[in-house]
Formats: structure tokens, sequence, C-alpha cells
């Protein structure tokens, strides 16, 4: 004979939502290059005045998001996420994967 005493407990589980798309740039691709050419130049235009209370500061820091958020959409594209999505997959690699489905080459498969 036991003389422990069961325990049933409810653990409520909320639903998660999963975002299912993203919006990315590759790393090393020409959309980087501009979105850092158009960042920093929209970062020179900001109006940067002498801080002199909690409020100008402010200003500045709201128009700074503004300008990250806007590059941001204008030079990132929007991709699907999978459960095959990499995000070390470059266009080198995809440009590697087509000569090698091309050729069906062992020197092309090795190098990829």
């Amino acid at each position: 004979m036991s003389n422990h005493a069961p325990l049933t407990i409810t653990i409520p589980i909320s639903e998660e939502h999963i975002d299912l798309r993203k919006r990315s740039i590759i790393k090393d691709s020409e959309e980087e290059t501009f979105f850092i050419k158009d960042l920093i130049s929209s970062i020179r235009n900001l109006h940067t005045p002498n801080f002199l209370d909690k409020d100008g500061l402010e200003r500045v820091v709201i128009e700074f998001i503004k300008v990250v958020k806007c590059t941001w959409e204008k030079n990132s594209k929007i991709v699907n996420i999978t459960k095959h999505s990499k995000s070390w997959w470059n266009t080198s690699c995809s440009r590697d994967l087509e000569r090698y489905r091309s050729t069906r080459s062992l020197e092309d498969w090795k190098s990829f």
C-alpha cells in the first residue's frame, strides 16, 4: 500500500502564431549593398540638432526608426519560410547547384 496521493495538474497552452513569411536580404548580395548605401545616406540626412531635452532626442530616435524601416522595406524581399529554408544558402550556392544539374559532372558535384 502506498502513502502517495496522485496529483492532477492542467496546464493551459495558448495557441502560438508562427510567421510563414519574412523580409530578407541575402548576405553579400547587391540588395545588401544597396540597403547599406541607402541607410547611410538616409542617416546622414537626419536632422540632428543639439539635444536639449528628452523630447528632442525622442523625435530623432523615432525618425531614425522610420528611416531604417523604410530602407529595409525598399531593399528587402518577402520570402516564404519552409522546412527546407536554409539561412546559409546564397546566390553562389544556387549557381553551383544549377551548374551541377546541367552538367551532372562529378567535378561540379565536388565543388558544390
